[in-house]
């Protein structure tokens, strides 16, 4: 009976003292996680307030919070889903992940951190908040584009850090860093999961459309919520992360087609135990621990919102979002939540981390939360100001390569094409795992094999270290080159796969370059994720930023010489348009929509032929009504919200190609965009808002 009090009084305080956080957080409009937070600092430990409420309780609670939690990220997926946003935010999670860790990982051991305590920081920073940005983009309006992207991301970086809980799950539970138990129980850990998934396909998507045949809305619940449970209690018995089972669970309730109807009936269950969690969260926080270390708090902080935004929107640039929609999408995404939470206080549950990290990550996660609406609301001006800093050669670059990405995206691609690039990309995962097992194998035993070479042949510790050094890049060099060959084939297969693109076009070498350029930083970013916890401090980071500071001059050479050809080139197509299109002064009435066509007609094979997979261009005709007169093409923000790339404007005092984002239209110009056809659609539709009469076009 005491207990049974005890229990009632502590769901009292905290829910409670979380509902008037609640509404004065909603008051201030700040995210109500912030208020569940104060919330369990005031009825934390660490404050002296008569409101403690019992620790193990809460916690216990908060554990059906995570698993409620990653169950309903679960309910959000399904294989058709990942394998639509797997292109574009697949790319661009790996890439972000991947270089917020080595950052966390490196930023840990320049405090003197542990290894461990080290990995767990770069887990923690490198996961954005699905919660806070829900919040944000429901109260703010937010391109269809954007949202796509960033709940793409969003969706990549849920699977990833699943994965980073098994896998640290294993590593701190196991004998440490060293290669035999890290290949046991990663192993054990994919065949568990391939059982697990295989199991579950077989039955829980035909029982969950039978229970919701019954149309019992309380039995479709019990009955869901008992399957996640389940799964979840069958990790645990493993020694594997509860959330792991419950996400398993969601995602192969999702399979059955009934994971919309299940996730209204659970939202009401999961907020309320969510609510638990992140007041959980903030019993946790030690002021003290949090003032002694205030200055890795500003680091992470800094490095969180400035890495997220650089790795975003490389990514992004990599995968054709274009430059706005990129940068956007990183200040979006420059936060941490409720996944940080749930990954250090795993290493404070198997003592693999010491207590101080935990606030530490709650305090970033603040700072970064509080900053996120304001960030969001000046990314459209923000994003505008960097592409006006941009020299206008890779503006006009990144602007026409993300138009080409999106007309071979969304072309059928011929089979030989399909099949070759998919053999490719098999040949690409082999060479880059192969690299990296040897990194692997060459940082684990080094020491082993060094000496033995020393005692073997009666060697200088030196010299048997650079031999060890010398015999492992030999070994590793033919899989290096073998990287390097096959993103370089990716890119020439993409550009000249069958679908009306030329390879050999001069402008069609620096595209393919460009996706060389992305293949080979995501595979070097990913690489030195892997490895960085098991070579000596800073040697994997210098490798990349090697990697990465080639691939920018090489993009830098890449755009002034794609400016270059399509200059020169684009003389002939410049010259056609203003023939075609030049303002009549003879007082004739002429078809300008007929004009309009014959100048596309004309025009058309020699814009396939300077630039390979954009398509024939649209010729549209800025016409009195438009709301686009006097507007500049940076106002208009033409790409980022249709796809389209504006290729050149006709006017009378001559064309202008690839025009940069200060260029003012006018009453009369005609704007040649280039693109996929619902692109061109929706550009032709953004120019036309003036209604009737407000541009032509051809038919």
């Amino acid at each position: 009976m005491e207990a049974a009090h005890e229990f009632l009084k502590t769901l009292a305080i905290v829910l409670g003292v979380a509902a008037i956080t609640t509404i004065v957080f909603q008051r201030l409009r700040q995210p109500v996680v912030l208020g569940y937070i104060i919330a369990g600092l005031l009825v934390g430990p660490h404050l002296p307030l008569p409101l403690n409420a019992d620790p193990t309780t809460v916690h216990t609670l908060s554990e059906l919070g995570v698993i409620l939690l990653m169950f309903a990220i679960g309910l959000e997926l399904n294989i058709e889903k990942l394998v639509r946003v797997a292109p574009t935010a697949g790319v661009i999670g790996v890439l972000q992940v991947a270089l917020m860790m080595v950052a966390g990982f490196v930023i840990g051991r320049a405090f003197g951190w542990t290894q461990q305590e080290s990995l767990f920081a770069g887990g923690a920073i490198a996961i954005s908040s699905t919660t806070i940005i829900a919040k944000v983009f429901e109260e703010m309006k937010v391109a269809p584009r954007l949202r796509e992207i960033v709940y793409g991301v969003l969706i990549i970086e849920d699977i990833l850090a699943i994965l980073l809980l098994a896998t640290m799950t294993t590593i701190s539970s196991g004998a440490g860093l060293d290669a035999v138990t890290l290949a046991k129980t990663t192993g054990k850990l994919v065949a568990f999961l391939i059982a697990m998934v295989v199991v579950g396909l077989l039955v829980v998507p035909r029982l969950m459309r039978w229970v919701v045949r019954l149309r019992r809305p309380e039995t479709t619940l019990v009955a869901s919520v008992g399957i996640c449970f389940g799964f979840a209690f069958a990790c645990a018995a493993f020694h594997y992360s509860v959330a792991l089972g419950a996400f398993v669970a969601g995602m192969l309730i999702s399979e059955s087609g009934e994971g919309h109807t299940v996730e209204h009936l659970l939202m009401p269950v999961r907020d309320m135990f969510a609510a638990i969690f992140f007041v959980s969260v903030g019993m946790l926080i030690d002021p003290v621990l949090v003032y002694e270390h205030w200055l890795a708090v500003v680091v992470l902080s800094v490095v969180v919102i400035v890495g997220k935004i650089v790795s975003v929107a490389l990514g992004g640039i990599v995968t054709g979002c274009g430059l706005r929609t990129s940068v956007q999408s990183g200040i979006s995404l420059s936060q941490i939540g409720e996944f940080s939470f749930i990954i250090v206080s795993l290493g404070l549950s198997l003592e693999a981390t010491r207590p101080f990290l935990f606030p530490v990550a709650v305090a970033v996660s603040a700072i970064t939360t509080l900053t996120t609406p304001t960030l969001i609301k000046r990314s459209e001006a923000a994003a505008a100001a960097v592409e006006r800093r941009l020299p206008r050669n890779v503006t006009a670059f990144i602007s026409l390569y993300s138009a080409w990405l999106e007309r071979v995206r969304a072309t059928p691609a011929s089979a030989t094409a399909a099949g070759r690039v998919r053999r490719q990309l098999v040949l690409l995962l082999v060479d880059a795992g192969a690299i990296v097992g040897l990194l692997l194998g060459g940082a684990l035993l080094h020491r082993r094999a060094e000496q033995a070479i020393a005692e073997r042949f009666g060697l200088d510790p030196m010299v048997s270290q650079g031999l060890f050094v010398g015999a492992a890049a030999l070994v590793g060099l033919p899989f290096l080159l073998g990287v390097v060959r096959l993103t370089r084939a990716i890119g020439l297969t993409l550009v000249g796969d069958g679908r009306g693109d030329g390879a050999g076009a001069p402008a069609s070498r620096p595209i393919a370059l460009a996706v060389q350029l992305g293949l080979l930083t995501a595979v070097g970013a990913a690489a030195v994720a892997v490895v960085e916890p098991f070579v000596p401090p800073g040697i994997g980071v210098l490798l990349f930023a090697a990697l990465v500071v080639t691939a920018m001059l090489a993009f830098w050479r890449n755009a002034k010489q794609f400016d270059v050809e399509v200059q020169a080139g684009g003389a002939v197509v410049m010259g056609v348009l203003k023939a075609k299109l030049s303002p009549h002064d003879d007082g004739e009435r002429h078809d300008e929509a007929a004009e309009t066509a014959a100048a596309e007609t004309e025009v058309a094979g020699d814009v396939a032929a300077l630039l390979p997979g954009l398509g024939a261009p649209r010729l549209i005709r800025i016409g009195p009504k438009s709301s686009a007169i006097g507007r500049t093409l940076s106002d208009l923000d033409l790409r980022s919200r249709t796809g389209a790339a504006v290729l050149a404007i006709v006017r009378g005092g001559g064309p202008v190609l690839l025009p940069d984002g200060s260029e003012r239209l006018g009453e009369g110009d005609v704007v040649a965009a280039v693109g996929t056809e619902e692109a061109l659609a929706s550009a032709r539709e953004l120019l036309l808002d003036g209604g009737p009469g407000g541009a032509h076009a051809a038919p």
